[in-house]
């Protein structure tokens, strides 16, 4: 008896998919993709030189299951983001809550908490994905957004890592010199800034390995830095009551949390660049909650010590804020310490290292998801590159530091929210979920990727919600103007671009699958 046409449909359909994928396979390995002549080639010899002083070659090449780390523990996953995080960035985003939003102290500890434990759930997930998958963050956009839709993501990566880079420089320059405040001696902006940006460039060098045995450890001190601190200055602060209800205080309020929101999901991009050498039998509940501890731990605990520092009482503290900004706050805070504090302050100046080293080291994964021209150039060159673009813009933008800041946490909450409600669903409603539903040596085959229309059409549809509701300092959208004061506004960019792109990624995806059953990767 003969297969019914139905039956013979599907193994029809296999076998075409099949051969399709072995016409168009795509290289992805190092040697494949390395250059044998010209400049380029030179310097591939010089990262074969490299290569044996422990400099990372690889880049945006998938991790096999056989080339992993056996002995890399999940607790790494902790240790990356606690580092991360336990630095004076943190700190000084916890200083927006009053001295931008004017939120009591109480209103600042609230949106911190719930908004943190919020937007860093994404970052958890994602993590486990580097780990199953042995690709970069940005790479495995690609099975979400097509070859050539991933671009956008990617350019805004890169405008992050850069930026964060940037404005993390600008505020440990601003600690380094409340060193000596009244010094003829005081450190100059650009040369701290240079200082910062060349310890961080020394351990984004050598890549994942050194990245992760720095941050394992870079922690510890900054910790207890912290803790010194607040004890020193416990006795100043004053909580305060609420201060009020109405659309002022919820406009206020969702701000702040936008900009919460941008620090904490700012890691969505990175995340799986840090799991993709641990053995892919690591159990991802595991990765996740360790992710999510090492995330939420010092955020909560050290943005909340920042609101904290803005409301103590003696004026010496609010004059050294006004004059040094976050380091002259924090600066007056240890000075009961005398040269132990200045000595401390040095230390918390350097942490912004720990913060800076995955920016770095992921921008240049970022740019070689860019294109294979990219691709062919070494890794290590894109670190030095983007070391010396962000070492120019920090010295130039060093006197607009709180204006940079605040703008460049809202932006990121708006393209991160679309980037991950689009992953997140890819995963769960088109591949049921399973990592068997992926093929990630297909990363880089445009043939077989999804062709990304559906993608861009939710993207354009999730930046319509972010400009209906966001409130920055240079623009105010229609619906973001009708919350809060009248000028400034209240920002629900964040949600509004978040329930754009949920709505409508789903019909536009399934469309699109229909008109492209060959793109199967």
């Amino acid at each position: 008896m003969s297969a019914s046409p139905t039956s013979e449909a599907p193994e029809k359909d296999l076998e075409k998919s099949q051969a399709y994928y072995q016409v168009h396979h795509a290289p992805e390995t190092i040697q494949e993709i390395r250059p044998t002549t010209g400049p380029l080639a030179a310097l591939w010899a010089l990262v074969e030189k490299l290569d044996s002083y422990g400099v990372e070659v690889r880049g945006i090449e998938r991790v096999k299951p056989e080339e992993r780390n056996p002995k890399q523990s999940a607790w790494d996953a902790c240790t990356m983001w606690m580092a991360a995080n336990c630095n004076i960035s943190t700190f000084s985003l916890g200083t927006l809550g009053t001295s931008i939003f004017f939120l009591s102290l109480r209103e600042c500890f609230l949106v911190i908490l719930f908004f943190n434990l919020l937007s860093t759930l994404p970052v958890a997930y994602f993590s486990t994905w580097g780990c199953k998958l042995g690709l970069r963050q940005m790479t495995i956009g690609r099975f979400s957004f097509g070859y050539w839709t991933s671009l956008v993501p990617v350019v805004l990566n890169i405008i992050a890592c850069i930026g964060w880079s940037t404005i993390n420089s600008i505020v440990g320059a601003s600690v380094l010199r409340a060193v000596t405040p009244d010094s003829d001696h005081n450190i100059p902006v650009a040369a701290a800034i240079v200082i910062i940006a060349i310890l961080t460039l020394i351990v984004s060098l050598f890549g994942y390995k050194v990245v992760h045995a720095y941050e394992r450890y870079s922690w510890y001190p900054v910790a207890v830095i912290f803790i010194i601190l607040l004890g020193l200055s416990a006795k100043y602060m004053v909580s305060g009551p609420y201060g009020g209800s109405g659309s002022l205080e919820a406009g206020n309020i969702l701000s702040f949390g936008a900009a919460v929101v941008g620090f904490g999901l700012g890691w969505s991009s990175l995340a799986a660049d840090y799991t993709v050498s641990m053995p892919e039998t690591t159990p991802s509940w595991k990765i996740f909650w360790l992710t999510y501890a090492g995330l939420n731990i010092p955020l909560i605990l050290i943005e909340t010590l920042g609101a904290a520092m803005t409301t103590v009482t003696p004026d010496a503290y609010q004059e050294a804020f006004l004059d040094g900004g976050i380091g002259g706050l924090i600066g007056a805070g240890l000075s009961p310490a005398k040269g132990f504090g200045q000595f401390l302050l040095v230390l918390l100046a350097l942490s912004i290292v720990g913060n800076n080293i995955p920016n770095m080291y992921s921008l240049a994964l970022t740019a070689q998801v860019l294109g294979r021209w990219v691709q062919m150039i070494p890794r290590f060159f894109l670190v030095i590159v983007g070391t010396v673009v962000y070492i120019i813009l920090a010295i130039v933008g060093a006197s607009h530091f709180e204006e940079w800041l605040d703008t460049l946490l809202v932006l990121l909450s708006y393209w991160l929210a679309i980037y991950s409600t689009i992953l997140i669903e890819e995963h769960f409603i088109f591949r049921g979920g399973k990592w068997a539903n992926y093929m990630p040596d297909e990363y880089n085959n445009v043939s077989i990727l999804p062709l990304g229309l559906a993608a861009l059409f939710a993207l354009c549809c999730g930046i319509a919600g972010a400009v209906l509701g966001m409130a920055t300092v240079w623009y105010v959208g229609v619906l973001g103007r009708k919350i809060g004061d009248p000028v400034f506004g209240g920002d629900i960019g964040f949600e509004l671009s978040l329930a754009f792109t949920a709505i409508t990624y789903p019909p536009a995806r399934w469309l699109e699958k229909r008109l492209t059953p060959n793109r199967i990767a």
